[in-house]
């Protein structure tokens, strides 16, 4: 939770400067700040991963050289993550799923701020979610090297994070959920945070860019 809360300030601060559009001194303090804020908070997860894979990496969790093996596999994650994205846009167009609030409220903060919304949302974002809801989490609650850990460790990781980008459970949080379980499943994968950080990194980079 405190993981959580931190982050959340950080998007709290993009989000006040968003809303104050119309008085460009408050933005610019804000914009200080919070990339400010940023780097002190990424600097303090990674540490606080790196500690955690130090004391204890019962799944070897390091870094996996990129071969033509690992591109290959990464580019099968993506596309199975774009096949989540192409069911949910089809199951919005058939007016089965509404447009989640959370795409709608991002996209009203593009429009009103666009580079550093997209800045954030496609850099910043993925990097500390990855930390958080990946690397972190699974190493706190789930261990253990065995499949049952794996799977529960993955499956809950992405209900919580498809809750925090709902915070409502209706059938989008499924939507949400299936992505972090495809960046689960990626990040176990490869054993490496840095292959699930480009999965959530080009996901978000083709969400955003879809509308502009």
């Amino acid at each position: 939770m405190g993981f959580l809360i931190i982050y959340l300030i950080d998007t709290g601060i993009l989000t006040f400067a968003t809303a104050m559009v119309k008085r460009p001194g408050v933005v610019n303090r804000s914009i200080g700040i919070m990339l400010i804020y940023s780097a002190l908070l990424l600097a303090f997860i990674t540490w606080r991963y790196q500690k955690q894979l130090t004391q204890n990496n019962p799944r070897h969790f390091g870094h996996t050289p990129f071969t033509a093996k690992t591109v290959t596999e990464l580019i099968g994650f993506f596309l199975l993550m774009l096949a989540v994205q192409y069911a949910w846009t089809f199951l919005i167009s058939m007016h089965v799923l509404s447009n989640p609030a959370n795409q709608k409220a991002l996209t009203s903060q593009v429009i009103q701020l666009p580079f550093w919304n997209l800045a954030y949302s496609i850099l910043f974002a993925p990097i500390i979610e990855e930390l958080i809801f990946r690397g972190i989490f699974l190493n706190y609650f789930f261990r253990g090297n065995s499949r049952t850990l794996n799977f529960l460790g993955v499956f809950m990781s992405g209900l919580i994070f498809g809750y925090l980008h709902t915070m409502s459970l209706t059938p989008t949080l499924i939507m949400y959920a299936g992505l972090g379980w495809v960046l689960g499943a990626a990040y176990l994968h490869f054993r490496d945070i840095r292959y699930n950080t480009m999965l959530h990194f080009l996901n978000n980079a083709m969400s955003l860019m879809a509308f502009l």
